[in-house]
């Protein structure tokens, strides 16, 4: 691996650094905080957790945040997770535990601004959301699961002495289901804007299994968190441990038990599937704040307590720090980005032309969508999404959807099966029918993404999506990510 690509890594990093050195206060701040657990015992076990998590189920809640926008360019890499760090390593120095996912947001959104690409609103909306619905939920489960611990204990009048060694025990399980559940959630921050541009390449394991691309780069990831747990989180501890309200050891436990529980439900793909399969509403796989939760579910039992105890002078730096982390990331994503293409000669983006050909105009209208008001756009090409967007909202009767459904197919993705890509094909990356559909396709070129998806469906119905619903939405959703795989395997151009 070339030693730039080295040096454009050591941002996402120094982020991975960042998180741990902040959100592994969420995890074990109220245990060393009520002095349950050494700071020692937490940041390894933290340490060790976080790892696992990451590698075996991060790529659900990254999927989602590459969406929101897909930065292409190692060194807009670079620059995006940099700007990320440096906002949650200035609220960390402040002492107040703030989102990773607020700043790598806000990072994408000023990469999308300097590259005008479209920011995916679905996405951005989706995880907007859940700035809201994961405290608030964090604070139900909190509340219900305090008040279930204080019946429990009231029935099985244990010893103080008993208590307290159930309590450290829980505490040490608790963190250490936190800690999975937070790097399956957040290691999509530190390393998702690297899945586009990943200098790794997929190898299987004496043909076991696969470890691809991205699960290598969550894995260098993790390293990153872990040594930000060991060398910079106990500041923040301290603040999450007794900083915001006074807790009780069992308070302590029942707030990282609410913690965890509502990270693994926004980062389980397995949660998705049985829910989908059983026809019930799926829980959206997005990386949510780590410190939203914890601050909630703090709040649910200062909240049955009376709120009495509330500092509510540390609630107000703490969403202060919420609200400008963001801003902060964006802000600086984009002037980064400026300096690294005008003054450092760095690509900090891949253009993407849009196209509206008869190709693309056919294939919009066997999709259902009418193409008649197109008028002289159409044989049009388009530098950039933003430019096509603009070309369409001169365009009266046309809603926000057909806009987005012709923008997408307009998206040039030069694709060509060579030789070279079907060596790097690691077995076991794809079914055997859906890689022998790849290899009949040897030596063909194709100019969008949809095209290279119609004529592998055409050779194989394994290549078939299935009708949308929920008991076939994992099923779809593992299809677009093996396609995901063949476009960054065989994409030209770049």
């Amino acid at each position: 691996m070339e030693v730039t690509v080295l040096l454009f890594l050591t941002s996402g990093l120094f982020l991975g650094w960042a998180l741990g050195a902040n959100d592994a206060a969420n995890v074990f701040g109220t245990a060393v905080g009520t002095r349950m657990i050494s700071f020692t015992t937490a940041a390894i076990i933290c340490s060790v957790f976080l790892a696992l998590g990451a590698v075996v189920s991060g790529a659900g809640a990254a999927h989602t945040l590459g969406k929101l926008g897909a930065v292409n360019a190692l060194p807009g890499s670079f620059m995006a997770a940099l700007s990320a760090a440096l906002a949650v390593y200035m609220m960390t120095k402040a002492g107040l535990p703030v989102s990773t996912t607020q700043a790598i947001v806000g990072a994408i959104i000023g990469w999308n601004l300097f590259s005008s690409t479209i920011t995916d609103s679905d996405s951005l909306v989706k995880i907007l959301s859940t700035w809201v619905i994961c405290p608030v939920l964090a604070a139900a489960i909190s509340m219900g699961l305090y008040k279930f611990s204080a019946w429990f204990l009231h029935r099985a009048k244990w010893h103080l002495l008993r208590t307290d060694a159930y309590t450290r025990l829980g505490l040490i399980l608790a963190g250490a289901f936190g800690s999975y559940s937070l790097g399956a959630n957040n290691i999509g921050n530190v390393m998702g804007v690297f899945i586009s541009s990943s200098p790794f390449t997929d190898f299987s394991f004496a043909g076991l299994f696969t470890f691809s691309s991205t699960q290598q780069l969550f894995l260098v990831g993790a390293l990153a968190i872990g040594v930000g747990v060991m060398t910079y989180s106990k500041r923040v501890m301290v603040t999450v441990g007794g900083g915001l309200v006074p807790l009780s050891p069992v308070a302590a436990w029942v707030v990282v038990v609410s913690h965890s529980i509502v990270l693994f439900l926004f980062a389980s793909q397995g949660l998705e599937a049985f829910l989908a399969s059983h026809g019930l509403p799926t829980i959206p796989l997005v990386p949510v704040s780590s410190s939203q939760a914890v601050v909630g579910a703090v709040l649910g039992i200062a909240i049955i307590k009376g709120g009495r105890g509330i500092r509510w002078r540390v609630l107000g730096g703490i969403s202060f720090g919420w609200m400008v982390t963001p801003v902060i990331a964006a802000a600086v994503c984009f002037v980064g980005l400026f300096f690294l293409q005008n003054v450092f000669d760095q690509k900090v983006f891949h253009p993407i032309s849009y196209t509206l050909s008869p190709p693309v105009v056919e294939k919009l209208e066997s999709d259902g969508v009418a193409t008649g008001s197109l008028g002289e756009l159409r044989g049009q090409t388009f530098d950039s999404a933003v430019a096509l967007k603009d070309a369409l909202g001169a365009i009266s009767g046309l809603d926000s959807d057909r806009k987005g459904l012709i923008i997408t197919a307009a998206k040039i993705e030069p694709v060509t099966i060579g030789d070279t890509g079907l060596e790097k094909m690691v077995a076991g990356a794809l079914s055997t029918a859906r890689a022998i559909a790849v290899v009949s396709l040897a030596g063909r070129q194709f100019r969008h993404r949809w095209a290279l998806a119609q004529e592998l469906a055409n050779e194989s119905e394994t290549w078939r999506e299935k009708a949308a619903g929920k008991e076939n939405k994992a099923y779809n959703k593992a299809l677009i990510a093996d396609l995901d795989y063949v476009v960054r395997l065989f994409a030209t151009g770049r």
